[in-house]
């Protein structure tokens, strides 16, 4: 068994596609329109085949409470591996990226957390 997908719930599909691929640097995989909305993945360049971000719609009743409360918290929806957080930290804030949280060095990692400008906060994390 192995994890194929991770969804994050956006506020917007196409300003979230272009905050994913144009800011963070993921590459499209699938879109695939179903109305309203569409069935919309991004991938790690780095790893093409392997775990989609589904760009998930927010329209769920449930969804938008639970997203208002963890950024209410500063709690980051999810982590994203990266080689080196203070170098992408510096990268994504000279392209406008805002952060809640600077580069932290917590024992063995060190984090970072983003305004996704789509309802959400990341993590970002690498080895210390």
């Amino acid at each position: 068994m192995r994890v194929n997908l991770a969804s994050v719930f956006v506020d917007d599909q196409e300003k979230a596609l272009a905050f994913y691929t144009e800011v963070l640097g993921f590459e499209p995989k699938t879109d695939i329109p179903l109305g309203e909305h569409r069935w919309l993945t991004v991938v790690s360049p780095a790893d093409p085949d392997g775990v989609e971000l589904v760009l998930e719609p927010a329209g769920h009743p449930a969804v938008g409470p639970f997203r208002q409360a963890l950024v209410a918290d500063g709690i980051p929806f999810t982590s994203f591996a990266v080689d080196d957080v203070r170098a992408e930290f510096d990268r994504l804030r000279a392209r406008g990226v805002e952060f809640t949280q600077p580069p932290v060095a917590m024992g063995a990692v060190t984090t970072a957390v983003l305004d996704d400008t789509c309802g959400n906060l990341i993590q970002l994390a690498s080895a210390a």
